[in-house]
């Protein structure tokens, strides 16, 4: 791996899971007064127009062909219609310690796809990284706060197919990317979401309607829509096109990391010996991973 692409790559996986750690807040006011599948429609829709607004400012523009559209549309349509939509029905069905539990598992499911659709062999370092990083994120979340009840598992397994099918996104994403723009095929694939989440997002606005919107869920919304979606998006397929997949995975568990400094510093949540632990081991399998040759 090149040193520059490397860096730049891990800096921009590890900046678009900081910022799906830190949106939890803002998500939280948001949804109170617009349903979820209809803020992913807002979302996808204004993420695609923000890309959409770069691409026509740039000096080249890329050619798009119909294969290239389509094969763009269908991993958008596996990320942001079928994974987001799991993790949705998931997080309602199970519990929020559940969610963040059983999605840390995106990593290890990469190490599952990038052979079988790449050609990247998982090696000895790479499994090593990925298991001392795991251990990490199991300190950082630490899975005594996991429910196992009978009564939470449609959710559990709603949560465990989100992030399979994130995973499975992530490395198409890196296929993908070997021939088409990046930017071009990003907001292709945010378009890719839109059908299920609009149709889903119809049935929630007639079923519950939408409540008071106000400058503040405005506010809310450009933020999810401009920097968790536009902007971190992208930067997560940047990752994704620049370093192998399966040390791309592991800049995902910056996430429950980032969400936790959040709370303690919004919240006056407390941040236990075990958390430093956790994110200490985190970022040795990150190191791990990326001085690989």
């Amino acid at each position: 791996m090149q040193k520059h692409h490397t860096f730049a790559g891990l800096i921009s996986g590890l900046a678009a899971a900081s910022i799906w750690g830190g949106m939890y807040v803002v998500s939280k006011i948001v949804l109170e007064v617009i349903p979820p599948f209809s803020l992913l429609t807002i979302r996808l829709m204004m993420g695609a127009a923000v890309l959409g607004i770069v691409i026509y400012f740039r000096k080249t523009k890329p050619e798009i062909t119909k294969e290239i559209f389509w094969k763009s549309f269908l991993v958008g349509f596996v990320g942001y219609g079928v994974s987001l939509g799991f993790q949705f029905v998931g997080t309602k069905l199970s519990t929020a310690s559940n969610g963040s539990l059983v999605t840390s598992a995106t990593p290890a499911f990469v190490l599952i796809f990038a052979p079988l659709l790449l050609g990247e062999r998982a090696t000895p370092r790479g499994i090593i990284a990925l298991l001392v990083s795991s251990l990490g994120v199991l300190a950082v979340i630490d899975p005594r706060n996991a429910e196992l009840s009978p009564a939470l598992f449609w959710g559990n397994m709603s949560l465990l197919a989100a992030a399979l099918t994130w995973a499975l996104y992530s490395v198409l994403v890196r296929k993908v990317s070997k021939s088409a723009d990046l930017l071009t095929s990003s907001a292709i694939m945010l378009l890719g979401g839109v059908p299920s989440s609009l149709l889903f997002g119809m049935w929630e606005v007639n079923a519950q309607g939408v409540g008071k919107i106000t400058a503040g869920i405005i506010g809310g919304l450009l933020f999810l829509g401009i920097i968790s979606t536009a902007i971190a998006m992208f930067m997560w397929n940047y990752a994704f096109a620049e370093l192998p997949a399966n040390v791309a995975s592991l800049t995902f568990f910056a996430q429950p990391v980032v969400g936790t400094l959040l709370g303690w510093f919004f919240l006056s949540e407390k941040i236990t010996p075990l958390f430093i632990a956790g994110g200490v081991l985190i970022g040795i399998g990150i190191l791990i991973a990326t001085s690989e040759k």
